[in-house]
This record gives C-alpha cells, sequence and structure tokens, in this order.
C-alpha cells in the first residue's frame, strides 16, 4: 500500500537520524532536548522567521517562543540577526553549530540520492522527484511555510482542518 510505503521511508529517515543523534549523547557531545531539537528544525524549515512567526508555525505563544529561543541562542544554535527595514525585529538564523547538528541527517540523504542514483534511471529519479515536489507544494498546504509569517497568517489553515 502505498501510505505505508511513504510511512516506512519517513520512518527510516528518522530512526537514521535518532541513531546518530543517541550515538552523540552517549558520547555526551548532544546539548539540545527533543523540544528544542523539533524547535530548530521548524526554525530552520522557515527560512530565518521573526520569534513571531515561529510562535505561530508552533502554535505557542510569544513568550513561550522567545524562551525557546533564548535557550537554543544561549547554546549557539541559531542567532538573532536585527531587520534591516524594521530596526526592531530580529530574525533567527541557524549558525554553524546548527549546520553540523543538521548534517547528521542531511548526509544519510544523500548517501540513499547516491544509492538512488545508481539504481534507478534517470527518467525515473526525474519523474520521482516532479512527484515529490507536487507532493510537498501541492499536496501539503498546511505545511506551507509561507503561511506562518506575519502577512500569511490570515489564510493559515490549522493542523485540525487538514482537507482531504
Amino acid at each position: 500500500m502505498f501510505s505505508e510505503s511513504i510511512i516506512e521511508l519517513y520512518n527510516k529517515f528518522r530512526i537514521y537520524f535518532y541513531m546518530q543523534v543517541f550515538a552523540k549523547f552517549e558520547k555526551r557531545e548532544a546539548s539540545l532536548t527533543t523540544v528544542e531539537s523539533y524547535s530548530i528544525e521548524c526554525i530552520k524549515a522557515l527560512g530565518e522567521p521573526t520569534v513571531q512567526e515561529f510562535a505561530i508555525m508552533m502554535g505557542i505563544s510569544a513568550p513561550n517562543a522567545a524562551y525557546k529561543v533564548n535557550a537554543l541562542v544561549q547554546k549557539g544554535y541559531i542567532e538573532k540577526i536585527q531587520d534591516e527595514n524594521d530596526r526592531r525585529e530580529f530574525h533567527l538564523r541557524p549558525t554553524k553549530k546548527f549546520w553540523d547538528y543538521y548534517n547528521v541527517s542531511y548526509s544519510y540523504v544523500k548517501t540513499v540520492e547516491a544509492r538512488c542514483k545508481k539504481r534507478f534511471s534517470k527518467e525515473d529519479l526525474a519523474k520521482f522527484e516532479e512527484m515529490v515536489k507536487i507532493i510537498t507544494t501541492e499536496l501539503m498546504p498546511e505545511l506551507d511555510t509561507r503561511k506562518f509569517t506575519k502577512t500569511g497568517f490570515e489564510n493559515h489553515v490549522s493542523i485540525g482542518e487538514v482537507e482531504e
């Protein structure tokens, strides 16, 4: 069944990531809590959001988001960059420390990509890429990160309102 294949693919990527993260915990190299890990992944997905935009995406209060952001800043995973147009606003940008953390999972994606290139034809890969782009841009509208910005929030579909 197609849904089972999608779930299995997703789970395998997650499991590999967790294996790598837990190995770092074993060596005492990891410094992020689970919630902080989720938070930084969402910040990265939004592409340098403000604290307010991060709060909207996560469905949490601005003070709660600020608390999580400050913890990530203190740990060196993100930095606050002042907006050039509105000096009162700050954008959240992942640091090199974050990218080192993120590359734990990204490197495995590159490994799987290389294996796919050996296993499948260029035509099959192009079709697969086209399908994934359609899935992520058209068939998952509730996860369109543009909806979590101040200007896009008015049109935001809440998680409970997923259309089928």
